[in-house]
């Protein structure tokens, strides 16, 4: 399963890679540490001792530094503050609106290094890849057996954290009848209100919108051709803007109509209420398409109980229901659903879907990026 960085992703292999920070190599245990060496190979928590001597050597390291990690994206803001407060740890986010090919060139580039990022957060194909190169470490927090096993690695290497399903957002005061299908959008009332956020050859979200298409319109997991073919035809009929949606396009009329992961538009709900704005959000009937992202963790971190420690925290019911509160979907949905401890009032709040989501292989958005890369820009080209 391939998931594509969380805003960019050049699907050719070209990728503009943010400047890494010098950090301060400083501040961390002595890596003599007896706790340290213990949570470096620990696989559970149970083998240091459980999650309360965890937490106790965490909190010596004193310091998490994460990468990746934008506070108004699925809730991570509220997850990092939560963190902080349960565990008095520290938590340094570098180069927030990072891609998953900066997080991994970030752990190859500062192998051994005290400002080695200690997790990573990564579109699941980099995640198998990582994993595949030795770079991550076997970890299974409390209800790792739980997440279904299409989506986490068999020894703990990466598990899929939270996700979404490609979704239609209207500005319902701007359109009479919001579109709830990907055929819907051919009508011609939609003429120059159809929108996505970003270029599929560039954004995980527009590339997930061709796909979702390629499904509504016969195409498979296999085949993302029909999906391109469908926005050209889009483009023909007017009702396809190459302006890219944003949240100040919204507000000023020009992409009343926005293709996007169920989490961003749901969450556009919230802040568009205060400014008059009926913001309804629609998964397309015909063109059911997920994506989920993993968290792992470097195998030289260099505050390895604090990583662990962190990686409970997420997997724990408290952290899957703020990832709720932020509208994206937690891996362990379904097993909390049946111990009673999801959020259900937040459950409420989501995109209606019904079905099991399925995901492509790797080798399978391998190819579709691959034909995106070489069709876009003539499909969407006057």
């Amino acid at each position: 399963m391939t998931v594509f960085p969380r805003r960019t992703a050049v699907l050719a292999g070209v990728l503009a890679i943010a400047a890494v920070p010098a950090l301060c190599a400083c501040g961390g245990p002595d890596a003599s540490s007896g706790d340290q060496k213990s949570a470096a190979t620990a696989t559970t928590a149970k083998a240091v001792g459980g999650i309360s001597a965890l937490a106790e050597a965490a909190k010596k390291e004193g310091t998490l530094h994460a990468i990746a990690l934008p506070r108004d994206w699925a809730n991570w803001g509220a997850l990092i503050d939560g963190f902080k407060k349960k565990y008095g740890i520290k938590v340094e986010v570098e180069n927030p609106d990072g891609t998953s090919e900066d997080e991994i060139r970030a752990v190859t580039s500062r192998k051994g290094q005290d400002n080695a990022p200690d997790v990573l957060d990564l579109g699941s194909s980099f995640a198998q890849s990582a994993a595949q190169q030795g770079l991550l470490a076997p970890y299974m927090a409390a209800g790792f057996a739980d997440i279904p096993d299409t989506q986490r690695d068999s020894i703990g290497r990466w598990s899929n954290d939270y996700g979404g399903y490609i979704s239609f957002g209207c500005d319902a005061k701007r359109v009479q009848t919001c579109p709830t299908s990907f055929k819907d959008l051919l009508k011609p009332q939609y003429k120059g209100k159809i929108a996505l956020n970003g270029d599929p050859t560039k954004s995980g979200s527009a590339f997930g919108a061709v796909y979702a298409a390629s499904l509504a319109n016969g195409g498979s997991f296999d085949d993302i051709q029909p999906g391109t073919d469908f926005f050209a035809r889009l483009r023909k009929s007017g009702n396809f803007t190459s302006v890219e949606s944003t949240q100040a396009t919204i507000e000023a009329g020009k992409t009343p109509i926005s293709i996007d992961w169920d989490y961003l538009n749901a969450g556009y709900t919230d802040k568009f209420k205060s400014k008059g704005i009926d913001w309804k959000v629609t998964v397309p009937s015909d063109g059911k398409f997920s994506q989920y992202y993993s968290h792992a963790i470097n195998k030289d971190a260099p505050h390895p109980a604090a990583a662990r420690l962190w990686q409970e925290y997420l997997y724990s019911a408290e952290g899957q229901n703020l990832r709720l509160k932020g509208y994206a979907r937690p891996a362990l949905m379904t097993a909390m659903r049946k111990a009673g401890t999801l959020d259900k009032a937040a459950a409420a709040k989501l995109p209606s879907v019904t079905g099991t989501p399925t995901f492509p292989t790797e080798s399978q958005q391998s190819n579709a990026k691959d034909v995106i890369a070489q069709s876009w820009n003539q499909t969407t080209s006057e």
